[in-house]
């Protein structure tokens, strides 16, 4: 007669990962759960960005002298070309999130199910890894633009002050 073995484990359906495996896991996606805080204060700092944006095109809105008409005449165009690029940035950085979200979901989906990720997981962050540069490369884009808003604004100023000049002479 057989002995029964009371330490083998039952048969399963699912056959969940140790936690040597686990760890192997969490420790994978240190990297991704570091890019996806980079991503979420990119974020951040582009939504204010905009906000500041769209504020100061209801500023423009609002003016109602000679002087404000060429204020509207030059800002808005640009302030339009920044808004875009904000927009552009914020998409690729959403965009970014999600990929890297899914790049931790599918390791730890990988562990549970036993399959090799290797290739996927460096995909998905390479796919990630872009989508951030594309956002942070929009983002350098609007900050460039910002200054040639600056020096429009400063010319503004300076056509406005020599047109004063003669008047109070």
């Amino acid at each position: 007669m057989r002995q029964a073995n009371f330490h083998a484990r039952p048969p399963m359906l699912f056959d969940a990962p140790t936690i040597e495996q686990l760890s192997i896991v969490i420790s994978q996606v240190t990297a991704p759960a570091f890019l996806l805080a980079a991503e979420a204060q990119l974020l951040g700092v582009l939504v204010s960005r905009q906000d500041r944006i769209v504020d100061r095109a209801r500023e423009l809105a609002d003016l109602d002298d000679g002087h404000a008409r060429a204020h509207r005449k030059l800002e808005l165009p640009i302030l339009r070309d920044r808004a875009e690029l904000i927009h552009r940035s914020i998409y690729w950085g959403v965009a970014s999130c999600v990929v890297t979200s899914f790049l931790v979901i599918v390791a730890f989906a990988s562990a549970f199910f036993r399959f090799r990720h290797e290739f996927g997981a460096g995909l998905l962050f390479m796919i990630a890894m872009t989508l951030f540069t594309g956002a942070l490369v929009a983002f350098a884009l609007e900050i460039k633009l910002a200054y040639t808003e600056i020096d429009a604004a400063a010319m503004l100023m300076k056509q406005r002050d020599r047109l004063k000049a003669p008047a109070e002479g």
